[in-house]
């Protein structure tokens, strides 16, 4: 069957390439993020010519318009099948220095925009027999990191919504999938808030040492596939899982000088 999948975030990144990947199977793309001329291009190389390829511009600041771009989508497609929430912006800011503004807005578009959306889909994913709906949170998800607060804290709190969504939802044939990436090499960190709430323009110097982005689509698309509850993808920052789990007293000692993402 021909699978119809929503991505959010789609326009560069993970999100392009995880479009990339679904197109290769002929799945049916809905492809959302702010900006509509760059979503164009990523639908242009997406377009199979036996799938259907639709651009919904969305802004997950802005959830009062999410309704109408769901009626929009509607008479597209009857259904689908697998969410991806993979839009979202990172921090470089530290706690002290950052403003309770500031931190909404992390809150808004990472965590309330994600979760709006999945509310307004669930019901016509049940409806249709079930479905898949990822969140791609981040290793910043599983513990804090320095200039991060705000950014970890979302990541954390899309761990508990989707986790209890999963639960409440497996008699609905509704599966959770929560991906958590490392340094992944994309533009993340030139759009990261700083302390007033702007772009940083900056290039974490690590990310240029993480892995392409085609190859963490890939790996999420496998474990969309076989239905994992949650997976970790990354080179060896993924060492820390293990570390805060069995030797805090190191994550300690090494996590204040390390740049997870």
């Amino acid at each position: 069957m021909q699978q119809t999948v929503w991505i959010t975030g789609a326009s560069s990144g993970i999100g392009e390439a995880l479009a990339m990947q679904y197109a290769k199977v002929n799945a049916n793309l809905i492809l959302s993020a702010r900006n509509e001329d760059t979503l164009n291009v990523v639908a242009e190389k997406c377009q199979t010519g036996n799938n259907k390829v639709m651009v919904a511009p969305l802004d997950l600041a802005d959830s009062l318009s999410f309704e109408s771009i769901i009626t929009k989508v509607k008479t597209q497609f009857d259904r689908i099948d697998i969410l991806i929430n993979n839009g979202g912006i990172s921090q470089r800011s530290l706690v002290l220095e950052t403003p309770l503004d500031v931190d909404r807005k992390l809150f808004e578009i990472n965590y309330f925009g994600t979760i709006y959306l999945t509310k307004l889909v669930l019901p016509w994913m049940i409806s249709t027999g079930g479905g898949n709906i990822t969140a791609i949170s981040s290793i910043s998800g599983k513990f804090g990191f320095p200039l991060r607060a705000s950014y970890s804290a979302t990541k954390h709190a899309l761990f508990g919504f989707f986790e209890s969504l999963g639960l409440e939802h497996i008699t609905d044939n509704i599966q959770t999938t929560i991906v958590c990436p490392g340094r992944i090499r994309t533009n993340i960190s030139l759009r990261a808030l700083n302390s007033k709430g702007e772009s940083t323009n900056q290039m974490d110097p690590s990310l240029d040492k993480g892995m392409p982005a085609l190859v963490c689509a890939e790996k999420i698309v496998k474990a969309i596939r076989k239905n994992k509850r949650e997976d970790w993808i990354g080179r060896k920052e993924l060492l820390l899982v293990y570390i805060h789990k069995y030797a805090p007293w190191l994550f300690w000692k090494i996590a204040p000088n390390i740049d997870p993402q």
